[in-house]
């Protein structure tokens, strides 16, 4: 067997480079869960309010908007528009269905 023929090395904790990559990529990660922790606890307080006031728990013209804008936020930053759209999309429907539920209560 040549060397052109064996399986690259598995990286190890001692792969300095792999690791503080991936020390980035898990800060990354903390910081989104805490977004949208927090984007979870305004959207809560506009259920409520939704529910309070008799609006809908959806407004497709705010969605298509916030799609739009966020597509162009994606193609500015170099990340695929879909990819942004498919992420926001089942965000938004989290939150419906979480006003949803507010109405119902």
């Amino acid at each position: 067997m040549s060397n052109h023929d064996a399986p690259a090395p598995l990286p190890t904790d001692e792969d300095t480079v792999l690791v503080t990559y991936r020390r980035s990529i898990d800060n990354i990660d903390a910081a989104l869960i805490h977004m949208l922790a927090e984007r979870f606890r305004i959207t809560q307080a506009v259920g409520d309010y939704k529910a309070k006031a008799a609006l809908p728990p959806a407004d497709p013209d705010r969605e298509k908007r916030q799609v739009q804008r966020l597509r162009a936020l994606a193609e500015e930053a170099h990340l695929d528009p879909e990819f942004s759209e498919k992420f926001l999309r089942f965000i938004i429907d989290e939150v419906i269905r979480h006003h949803e539920q507010a109405r119902s209560k």
